[in-house]
Formats: structure tokens, sequence, C-alpha cells
């Protein structure tokens, strides 16, 4: 196996995980996408075997190569920025959880209008205004909303978000409150918005505790990248 201290680390994590939900009292699930960008495919074949179905991937590019030499039936989900060039390239991803525009909300629409099949998406929301993340603002998720709710060739499933890197615990539950808030208000305008996803290696248990119901985890499973 390449990477022997997977097992171990996941059973670990899986039990902060369970501790975090019982501490926020959300009730929910919560999803371990093994994010493997800039590693091998032994990475999501690691993962599988240890217990994680789905993985997740920063660049388009990087994960189709990678799709081509893994074996193992992992979900892909497609995490980080996405190009409005590259939606055709959507396919094999169960979700993009990076919508973080109108016009990238409308050239996913077109996509899953044009294939038949409408593509799942996670609205990214930028709740504390950081200039170097994308996404809506949560002044303008109400609004785009009900305009989503038109748009036959996509599935709003929730909300995506990345709170700032090293910020503190106030800031933290700031930045995923806020993001449940996005999420609540997806569900009032009649989206299908249940997933939350949030919480990195770093503040994972505290996105829990605010409701995660997807946590996107690399380096505590994997360890540094090269």
């Amino acid at each position: 196996m390449p990477f022997p201290a997977l097992p171990a680390a996941l059973a670990d994590v899986r039990r902060r995980i369970a501790a975090a939900a019982a501490r926020g009292g959300h009730g929910q699930s919560v999803t371990i996408i093994a994010v493997t960008k800039s590693f091998g495919p032994g990475a999501p074949a690691a993962a599988y075997e240890a217990g994680l179905a789905d993985v997740g991937e920063n660049k388009v590019q990087e994960a189709l190569d990678k799709m081509a030499r893994v074996t193992v039936p992992v979900r892909w989900h497609l995490i980080g920025h996405l190009q409005r060039n590259k939606v055709k390239f959507t396919d094999p991803f169960v979700l993009v959880h990076g919508m973080d525009s109108a016009r990238l909300a409308d050239a996913l629409h077109a996509h899953g209008v044009s294939r038949g099949k409408p593509v799942p998406a996670l609205l990214q929301v930028n709740v504390t205004g950081e200039a170097t993340k994308g996404g809506y603002t949560p002044p303008d998720i109400a609004a785009e909303a009900r305009r989503l709710r038109a748009l036959d060739g996509l599935h709003v499933g929730g909300v995506m978000t990345m709170a700032p890197f090293d910020a503190p615990e106030p800031v933290l539950r700031a930045a995923f409150g806020g993001a449940r808030e996005a999420r609540s208000r997806l569900a009032d305008a009649g989206l299908p918005a249940t997933e939350l996803s949030m919480g990195m290696s770093g503040d994972f248990e505290i996105a829990v505790e605010e409701g995660a119901t997807m946590v996107r985890l690399g380096t505590i499973l994997f360890g540094t990248r090269g």
C-alpha cells in the first residue's frame, strides 16, 4: 500500500468527525472526500482500499489524466475552480463543488441541457469576502437562488465554502455558519440544497460542528505533498 499510515489516520479522522457531529447537534451524516490533487494514481487507489469511495481533484486536466490510470470505482469530485470553457469535461465528476459565478452557472446549465442530464453542482459562497477566493457573496444568494430554479440543466444540491487559512475559531465559525445560512436561502427558494461542503484538514472539526455534510481532506490522510 503506497500510503501505509492512511488506515490509522482515517480511523482517527472518523472518530473526530463523529465527536464533532455530536457536539454540533445538527444530526447530519458526513462524507469524507479524500483530496488526491498532486498525488499520483496510487492515492485514489489507497483511499478506496481504506474505505473511502469519494476523491477530490482541483484541476480538470490533472483529474482526467489520473482517471485514465485508476481502476477502482471511486466517485470523482471537482473541488477547484472551473473555467467556463471546460464545462464539457465535467461529465466524469459526480459533483462540481466550485460553481462560483452566475456566468459559470449558465455555462453548466447549457452543458446539462445539451447532454440531456442536469449537472450536479454546489454554489460556492465567499462568506468572509476574501479577495483571493471566488464565490457568491451572501447578499447575492437569495436573488441568484430564484434565478437558478429556472435553469433545468443544473441540479444545485447545496453550498461549498472555504474558510480563511489559519483563521481564529470565531472567524471559522462565522464562515461556516454563513455557508449554512446560504444553504437555507437556496432551500427556501425551492432548490434541493442539502449538502454543505466545507472543512479541510486544519478546520474540519469546527466545520462539522457547524453542519458540514462533506469535508475535503488531503494532508491529514496522505501526508504533506512533495
